[in-house]
């Protein structure tokens, strides 16, 4: 049985604040927990970007996180706190989505309040759906859950109708079930400190940093002085991954060779050892057919 649930919600109950980074696949998931990291923070954009080559504008699908879910989980046993969207439809499909992704391994689903086609938190234009909508989504998301997945309550009202506004959301998601809160995108230092001015103690806040972004870059340290419980650098990875294989393919066209970044690379066998190479061969030797197993 998953006990990362159980796991998260353990943690978010103690300092130091706790860090999640974004990540996007297996290989990205095993080098942030050999990193250290004790939870990750499965990106909807990253997912976007990576899988389809497209902006976080709703395109992705519940299954297609799902199968993401699945493969991460298998993988590392450290909660994975997995983007949910808009739960990907209405309130009987963020049922579906709830059974779909406990079932798949994650520890907690984020849920945001935004219209459909939703898109990328930090990017204009955005609109909410009405309070009630989002409320019911919630009731939904707590009513279906087996194995008592956390569930994040995101709104983006802040950007749409004023950060007051944002806050009366947030106390109606928390007397809908929602286990964590996360105000999407405070554009001043000023208003993500009124996060945990309004709504601290009642429940453990998000944040979420993003390189260039509307939020200030804030050091963890400040985030959790504030009273942050749960900080995320949702799609981080995705910009430097990016850019370092975008530096990969110029070299190689100038030069027809990568020997000019070999130092920004893992060699053959480094990357070999990160995903266990030689361990899954060894595994695999016991059932050769020459008798190497029992």
């Amino acid at each position: 049985m998953n006990n990362t649930p159980q796991i998260l919600r353990a943690r978010l109950q103690r300092r130091p604040v706790l860090v999640a980074p974004g990540v996007i696949d297996p290989l990205t998931a095993v080098l942030a927990v050999n990193a250290g990291f004790e939870a990750l923070y499965l990106t909807g954009a990253g997912i976007a970007y990576s899988r389809l080559g497209m902006a976080d504008v709703g395109l992705t699908t519940m299954t297609e996180v799902t199968e993401v879910v699945a493969r991460i989980a298998d993988k590392v046993d450290v909660p994975l706190i997995v983007d949910g969207d808009t739960g990907f439809g209405n309130a009987i499909t963020v049922q579906r989505t709830i059974r779909f992704f406990e079932r798949a391994g994650a520890a907690a689903i984020q849920i945001e309040d935004q219209t459909f086609p939703k898109r990328c938190g930090h990017l204009r234009g955005k609109d909410v759906v009405p309070t009630e909508e989002m409320v019911g989504k919630i009731k939904a998301a707590v009513d279906a859950r087996i194995n008592d997945i956390v569930v994040i309550g995101r709104t983006d009202a802040g950007a749409v109708e004023g950060f007051e506004r944002a806050f009366e959301r947030a106390e109606r998601y928390i007397e809908a079930g929602a286990d964590v809160i996360f105000v999407e995108a405070p554009r001043t230092n000023a208003e993500l400190a009124a996060v945990p001015t309004a709504l601290g103690g009642k429940r453990p806040l998000m944040a979420n940093m993003v390189e260039g972004g509307r939020t200030p870059m804030t050091p963890v340290a400040e985030l959790e002085a504030m009273g942050y419980d749960l900080v995320v650098f949702s799609a981080g990875v995705v910009r430097a991954m990016a850019k370092t294989a975008r530096s990969f393919y110029d070299t190689l066209m100038a030069d027809g060779t990568s020997d000019a970044i070999r130092d920004q690379m893992y060699s053959f066998d480094e990357l070999a050892d990160i995903v266990g190479t030689s361990e899954l061969l060894e595994q695999g030797r016991k059932y050769d057919s020459d008798g190497g197993g029992a």
